[in-house]
């Protein structure tokens, strides 16, 4: 019997060189905070426990944040508010909150932890849960966006920063709450920054809650300034000697660089050496990546030891996530290309080498143009220092930066900027309106937003019917705050009760909120997948209703796989699409809404659509582009859309995005009397039919310049 890697023979005399070689500059040594042999080898040689439970014990004790546990409790019992920095990995999310709960906090209300990241509040909720030896969901649980696993015996909460932003609508003062730990704080994510403000202002009149601020980033002197100079608590990490190189001219393509760095790394140093890390932008360059990986260690064959990859994005299927913590076997090394999701949210131990590309992809919204771009950016300084440490976790580890230091010192920011003030915030102001905050502008941001962004935000939800011209919250906009959807959205699915149509728009919301891709097209099979996609598309409908006629099928067919398989759909999508119908149907109840339907009035679903969409709508030109009416935007039809090469005269669109070119995404075509039906006071006929109409009429307050 033959075990592949493990009965690998040594390398011959001769040495493997590859083409384009690398040259790379050591610079400088990020000295580890704490590094004694003796540390080093007791966590490579970890004793066997005797059972799985004992084994996460014994591991617990090991962690960094262990020798502190007795000096912060004492410190979170004198004060209310305390800030507590820990690098990602040093057991700060997973401990403090049993540490809490030990103590006895959890007698006297709940203890909740907030993550930025989905992946990270279920992963960490269930290595709690096994550390306590409880089942997930009972005394520890998680809630994330369409997904409660929860109960009323949990105590432990695990929850995305939005998550807890909706529970403020319900509980204004958290009275279920003994302790809140906002963590990854220095993410700086819209949710988290609304959180600060609405925490802070609690803490004031609630002595009895316990506040926690978690961030891994050393710029803790500012949330300290924020919470009214409260104590900073540091948890020194494990973190080993870091040795940074950096390469001598700039590269012109990072991704053939790092395969070129990755099989260098391979060559040259032994697999039991440790693992590598790669930080690339997105989906596209990982698949493309580990495409080229594959094809070249092919070609070298037996000559290098085995090399596994293992890819990790967000849309990644759960099942696939998980490889990328299981140890690669003897005389084996794992690669893991990985987006900034492995940069805080998630700890891969075994990681000694870490090739940074030095970009990210950055979502930014312009208020001018309502447009959302996301784009490839150059990352911040703190950024590559903390992908740095990701492999000064276990031992003494290197950094391959792709760039040079010349590009470091004088190219890159010092911190990323804020997504707050990047983003669309007509959901953050609605849901400051909601819980009874009359004056947005004066809301106590950490870092508050452009003033431009607040007004875009205000003028669109008084555009739809969420706001009176006082600026206060109508009943409408008390329903839409129900919805944990954009405004859009949920004034879509209101306009639905109008038209007789929830039933199907429900189901179009719920596949426009997967936040994924429903159809794939493999390479191999092009044809076939553009093929099976067009049947959906019969009867010159848009894509809101193609999505529609997906999931009807899908449900016809007793959601089964094998459909799924058949007509190139993605089976994750469909059962998140499901799991996110279900709750809306919940909702719906709530707002007093009832589930009625009519499958075959299309024209009613159009209707719906519009009521949602009215201010994301544009008219054809001449040159066969578009112009959005609200802010006179060139725009084209993204070329998936199955209307791309039909060119309709009126279109009402999902969202505007900025890739190659100005793309709407998910088009419907529609009709220009429904507009002026919708929204009287912001269209007028003649405007809307005549393309050549350059009169602008004076818009009533927040209304829009046709």
């Amino acid at each position: 019997m033959k075990f592949g890697s493990k009965d690998k023979k040594p390398m011959s005399e001769y040495e493997l060189i590859f083409e384009n070689q690398i040259e790379f500059v050591r610079d400088e040594l990020i000295r580890g905070e704490i590094y004694d042999e003796e540390l080093c080898n007791e966590l490579t040689n970890k004793s066997v426990a005797r059972s799985a439970f004992e084994k996460l014990q014994s591991d617990r004790k090991l962690l960094p944040v262990y020798p502190y546990r007795e000096e912060l409790l004492q410190a979170i019992e004198k004060h209310q508010v305390l800030v507590v920095v820990g690098e990602t990995g040093s057991g700060k999310t997973t401990q403090i909150p049993q540490y809490l709960h030990e103590a006895g906090y959890t007698k006297h209300g709940k203890i909740g932890c907030t993550q930025p990241r989905r992946v990270a509040a279920m992963s960490v909720a269930a290595r709690a849960s096994q550390e306590m030896g409880v089942k997930l969901g009972h005394e520890v649980g998680y809630a994330i966006r369409f997904e409660d696993c929860t109960s009323e015996k949990t105590v432990i909460k695990y929850m995305t920063d939005g998550m807890l932003l909706r529970e403020f609508l319900g509980e204004p003062d958290l009275s279920s709450y003994s302790v809140v730990i906002v963590d990854e704080a220095h993410e700086r994510t819209v949710c988290t920054d609304v959180l600060f403000g609405l925490v802070k202002d609690i803490a004031r009149f609630r002595p009895d809650l316990k506040l926690i601020i978690s961030s891994a980033t050393l710029d803790a002197v500012r949330f300290s300034d924020y919470f009214d100079s409260a104590p900073i608590f540091k948890v020194p990490g494990r973190s080993f000697p870091v040795e940074i190189h950096y390469t001598k001219a700039p590269e012109a393509d990072y991704l053939d660089a790092a395969i070129v760095t990755i099989l260098h790394i391979h060559v040259t140093e032994s697999p039991g050496d440790g693992d590598i890390l790669v930080f690339l932008t997105g989906q596209e360059e990982i698949e493309s990546a580990e495409e080229i990986l594959k094809q070249r260690t092919k070609s070298l064959g037996t000559k290098i030891a085995e090399l596994i990859i293992c890819p990790i994005y967000a849309n990644l299927p759960t099942e696939q996530q998980a490889k990328i913590f299981e140890p690669a076997p003897e005389g084996a090394r794992k690669v893991v290309l990985a987006t900034n999701i492995a940069e805080t949210s998630l700890t891969i131990d075994g990681i000694k080498h870490v090739i940074d590309s030095g970009f990210v992809k950055i979502k930014s919204y312009n208020p001018r143009t309502g447009m959302e771009s996301l784009l490839v950016t150059p990352i911040s300084k703190a950024s590559a220092n903390q992908r740095a440490g990701r492999s000064g976790r276990t031992g003494p580890g290197k950094c391959f930066r792709l760039y040079t230091l010349h590009n470091y010192r004088h190219d890159m920011e010092d911190n990323t900027v804020p997504e707050i003030q990047r983003t669309n915030l007509a959901n953050v102001v609605l849901s400051l309106k909601s819980l009874g905050i009359s004056d947005v502008s004066e809301f106590d941001f950490m870092d508050p937003p452009a003033q431009e962004c607040l007004l875009q935000a205000l003028k669109l939800l008084y555009a739809l019917g969420a706001l009176n011209r006082k600026g206060e919250l109508t009943k409408v906009g008390r329903k839409m705050a129900e919805f944990p959807l954009d405004p859009m959205l949920s004034k879509m699915i209101i306009a639905s009760d109008k038209y007789k149509c929830s039933e199907e728009i429900i189901s179009i919301a719920a596949m426009l909120s997967t936040g994924s891709l429903i159809f794939y097209r493999p390479k191999k099979k092009l044809v076939h997948a553009d093929n099976a996609r067009k049947l959906f598309y019969t009867g010159n409908v848009g894509d809101h209703v193609a999505l529609l006629n997906v999931y009807r099928s899908w449900k016809e067919n007793d959601y089964s796989h094998q459909w799924c398989y058949e007509n190139y759909v993605q089976v994750k999508s469909m059962k998140r699409a499901r799991d996110i119908r279900e709750q809306l149907a919940g909702l719906l109840e709530r707002v007093e809404i009832e589930l009625t339907s009519d499958p075959g009035d299309l024209e009613a679903i159009q209707k719906a659509i519009t009521s949602g969409y009215f201010p994301n709508s544009a008219r054809l030109q001449k040159n066969e582009s578009y112009k959005t009416f609200k802010y006179s935007q060139t725009a084209h039809i993204h070329p998936s859309s199955g209307l791309a090469l039909k060119f309709p005269k009126l279109v009402v669109y999902h969202e505007l995005v900025l890739t190659t070119k100005e793309y709407m995404r998910q088009v419907t075509e529609l009709k220009p009397e429904w507009l002026v039906e919708i929204a009287p006071h912001f269209y007028r006929l003649k405007d809307v039919k005549d393309s050549e109409a350059k009169k602008k009429r004076p818009s009533a307050e927040g209304g829009l310049d046709i």
